[in-house]
C-alpha cells in the first residue's frame, strides 16, 4: 500500500481530473445561461505583452477555451491582461493575475501566438490551480497530522478536502487554491519551527485573498506560547517583538495593495473629483469596494429573497458551527484534566514537532535543557518539570514511524491537542463573518480551507464499533458529492452556485 501521503496526492489529482471532466461535459451539454465571458473589449491602455503584431486568434477553439473564465474569473483574466484599469477591479488581490500572467509570458508563451495572450492566460491559471490544489492537499494532511497526532484521522480529512464542496472553484480561474497551498502549507511550517518560511507563505496568502492577513493570527498564538515559556524560565520575552515583525510582515501584502489603490485612484486618478473612500480617515479601497458595489455590511443579506441563498449555505455553516461546538468542548476537557502549563511547555519544547521529524527524545531534551555548570541546578529543575512530556513525544514519534510506513493508526475521538485552539478560534470568526456579514452562500467556498471543518467530519465518518460509519457520515457524504456535481454543472455555465 502506498504511503498515505502518496495516496493522497493521488487522490487529488483524481479529484482534479474528475471535476474538471464533469465541467467540460455541463460545458458541452448545457447551454450557458449568460455568455457575456466570451466578450473581450480592448485594455484601456495597450498592454505591454504581447507586442501588437501578435493579435488576439479568434478561432471557435479559443473562443471556446476564454470563455472558461466566468463570474469572479473574468476579473482575474482581465487584471492580469490589462492591469487594475477600475476601482471595482481592485477587489481582486494580485496574487493569481500577476502568478498566471507571468507563467503566460514565460512557460506557455510560445502558445501565445496560435491562440491569443487571453486564451494562454486562461489556461495558465487553470494549470496553476489544479497544481496548487495538490500542493494544497499534501500541505493539508502534514498539517492534520502534525495537529492531531492521529493518521486515521489526518488521512480521512484529507479525502474529504480532495472532494471538497467547493471543489470547482480549486479547479478554475479563481484565487482558492493559491490561497489553500500557502495558507496550509504556512501554518504547517509554522508549527514545525520554520518560522521565516512560514511568515513569507502566510504574507503570499494574504496577497491572494484578503482573509489570508488573518493568519497572523496564528503567528501572535505561536509567539505568545513562546513568551509564556520564556516567563516562566525567566528570559527576556523576545517572541513578542519577534511575533509582532512577522505577524506585521504578514499583513503586509494586503496594505500594500491598498496603498497601491490609493495611489492609482486617489492621487493619479483621472476625475477631477475624488472618489468618497479617498477622504476617509483610514481610506481602506477594499471595504469601499465591498460594500458600494456589492452590498456586503453586516446584516445587509438578511432579506427574504435571500433565504434560498441562506440554504444553499447551511450545510457547510452547520458544519462549521459544529466543528466549532465539538472542539470547544474537548478543548474544555482538556483544560479541567491537563495542566495548561503542561501543554504550553510540550508545545514550546517543540515535543510534537521534533518527534514528527525525529524519534530520539534523548536528542530533543538535550537540545532543549542548558546543563552549563552556572545553571546545573535551574537545567535539573526543568528536567523534572518536562519530563512527562518525554512521554508523548515518543508516542507522536511512534506515530511518525506508523505513518511513514503507510500504516492508519488507531483513532482516539476524545483527545484534543492545544494547538486546535487557534483554528477553532479563526474558524469562530470566519463563520460569524460569512453569515452576517458576506453574501452567505460565498461560505461554501469561504470556509473550505478551514481543517477545522474536515477534521470534525472526519471523525463523524469514523467507523463504529460495529464497522460502519454513523448514520449522520452519510449525509456529510451526500452534501459533497451533491455540491461537487451541482457545481460543475451549474458554476461552468454561468449560472449562480456559491
Amino acid at each position: 500500500m502506498a504511503p498515505p501521503l502518496v495516496a493522497i496526492v493521488r487522490l487529488a489529482t483524481a479529484s482534479r481530473v474528475l471535476v474538471l471532466t464533469l465541467s467540460l461535459l455541463a460545458r458541452l451539454l448545457f447551454r450557458p445561461y449568460d455568455t457575456s465571458a466570451s466578450l473581450h473589449p480592448p485594455c484601456l491602455s495597450s498592454p505591454s505583452f504581447p507586442p501588437s503584431a501578435s493579435s488576439s486568434n479568434s478561432t471557435a477553439t479559443a473562443t471556446a477555451i476564454s470563455s472558461l473564465a466566468v463570474w469572479d474569473g473574468v476579473h482575474f483574466a482581465r487584471s492580469a491582461e490589462c492591469g487594475y484599469e477600475y476601482e471595482q477591479s481592485f477587489a481582486f488581490l494580485p496574487l493569481l493575475p500577476a502568478s498566471i500572467a507571468l507563467l503566460s509570458r514565460s512557460l506557455f508563451a510560445p502558445l501565445v501566438p496560435m491562440l491569443g495572450y487571453r486564451v494562454v492566460l486562461v489556461i495558465s491559471g487553470h494549470v496553476l490551480n489544479n497544481v496548487a490544489f495538490v500542493g494544497a492537499a499534501a500541505y493539508f494532511y502534514r498539517l492534520s497530522v502534525l495537529i492531531l497526532k492521529d493518521s486515521g484521522a489526518a488521512y480521512r480529512a484529507s479525502v474529504l478536502f480532495c472532494f471538497n464542496p467547493a471543489s470547482v472553484f480549486y479547479s478554475s480561474l479563481y484565487s482558492e487554491s493559491l490561497y489553500a497551498l500557502f495558507s496550509l502549507g504556512g501554518l504547517f511550517y509554522l508549527f514545525s519551527g520554520a518560522r521565516t518560511v512560514a511568515m513569507i507563505m502566510l504574507a503570499l496568502s494574504g496577497s491572494a485573498r484578503s482573509n489570508g492577513a488573518l493568519n497572523a493570527g496564528y503567528i501572535c498564538f505561536e509567539a505568545l506560547l513562546q513568551a509564556y515559556d520564556a516567563a516562566i524560565q525567566k528570559k527576556r520575552p523576545m517572541a513578542l517583538v519577534t511575533g509582532f515583525l512577522r505577524s506585521t510582515f504578514v499583513f503586509l501584502p494586503f496594505f500594500a495593495f491598498q496603498a497601491y489603490g490609493y495611489l492609482n485612484i486617489c492621487v493619479h486618478g483621472d476625475t477631477d473629483e475624488l472618489r468618497p473612500w479617498c477622504k476617509a480617515k483610514l481610506p481602506l479601497l477594499y471595504s469601499f469596494i465591498q460594500s458600494h458595489y456589492w452590498g456586503v455590511g453586516f446584516l445587509r443579506y438578511f432579506q427574504v429573497k435571500q433565504l434560498p441563498n441562506f440554504l444553499l449555505a447551511s450545510p457547510v455553516l452547520s458544519l462549521a458551527v459544529y466543528s466549532i461546538v465539538h472542539y470547544t468542548k474537548l478543548l474544555h476537557q482538556l483544560f479541567q484534566s491537563t495542566s495548561i502549563h503542561e501543554q504550553i511547555i510540550a508545545i514550546v519544547d517543540g515535543r510534537l514537532v521534533e518527534a514528527y521529524e525525529s524519534s530520539d527524545v534523548a536528542t530533543v531534551l538535550k537540545s532543549e535543557i542548558s546543563t552549563g555548570p552556572h545553571n546545573k541546578k535551574q537545567g535539573n529543575t526543568e528536567v523534572k518539570k518536562r519530563k512527562s512530556v518525554a512521554a508523548s513525544a515518543a508516542s507522536a514519534a511512534s506515530l511518525d514511524s506508523n505513518v511513514s510506513r503507510g500504516r492508519i493508526v488507531g483513532d482516539n475521538k476524545d483527545e484534543c491537542p492545544l494547538l486546535v485552539l487557534p483554528f477553532i478560534l479563526h474558524l469562530t470568526f470566519m463563520t460569524f463573518t460569512a453569515f452576517f456579514v458576506m453574501h452567505v452562500q460565498v461560505s461554501t467556498r469561504f470556509l473550505s480551507a478551514s481543517p477545522p471543518i474536515y477534521w470534525a467530519a472526519s471523525r463523524i465518518l469514523a467507523p463504529a464499533r460495529g464497522g460502519s460509519c454513523k448514520r449522520w457520515g452519510y449525509f456529510v457524504i451526500v452534501y459533497f458529492v451533491a455540491y461537487i456535481l451541482l457545481g460543475s454543472l451549474l458554476f461552468p455555465n454561468f449560472y449562480p452556485f456559491t
